[in-house]
């Protein structure tokens, strides 16, 4: 029986499988939740909003069988939502980054020429004649 010693490095878990760590989890086998921007947040914020729906519809009317059914379409509805205003805020933010790293590469470029934008052309006077 070897001993090692406490501050020497061990190696990977045996029982640990190198391609689960790669792995990402998948919802239905299609969706890979940690990488597919917005899918993580939209499925949770989903799941909340349909228990919530189907809960309260069930509260109200005690029939479970359609209380199942609204909260399966707050689900469906809530996760939609999320997901469009998410992917359109990115879109946004993506759009204006491009316009601001464009804006930033320009002043860079033009900064101490004639043609900087940001400064005024300035007004030449035609030589006097005396």
């Amino acid at each position: 029986m070897s001993r090692q010693d406490p501050g020497q490095a061990q190696g990977p878990d045996p029982g640990m499988d190198q391609d689960t760590e790669q792995k990402g989890f998948r919802l239905l086998g299609i969706l890979d939740v940690q990488s597919v921007p917005c899918a993580r947040e939209s499925v949770l914020y989903g799941a909340g909003g349909g228990l919530a729906l189907g809960l309260l519809h069930f509260l109200s009317t005690s029939r479970v069988r359609r209380s199942y059914d609204v909260g399966f379409a707050g689900f469906f509805i809530t996760t939609l939502g999320s997901w469009f205003y998410c992917r359109l805020n990115s879109a946004k933010l993506r759009a204006q980054e491009r316009v601001f790293k464009q804006g930033v590469r320009n002043k860079v470029l033009y900064q101490g020429t004639s043609i900087d934008p940001t400064t005024e052309p300035t007004q030449r006077s035609p030589p006097s004649a005396s």
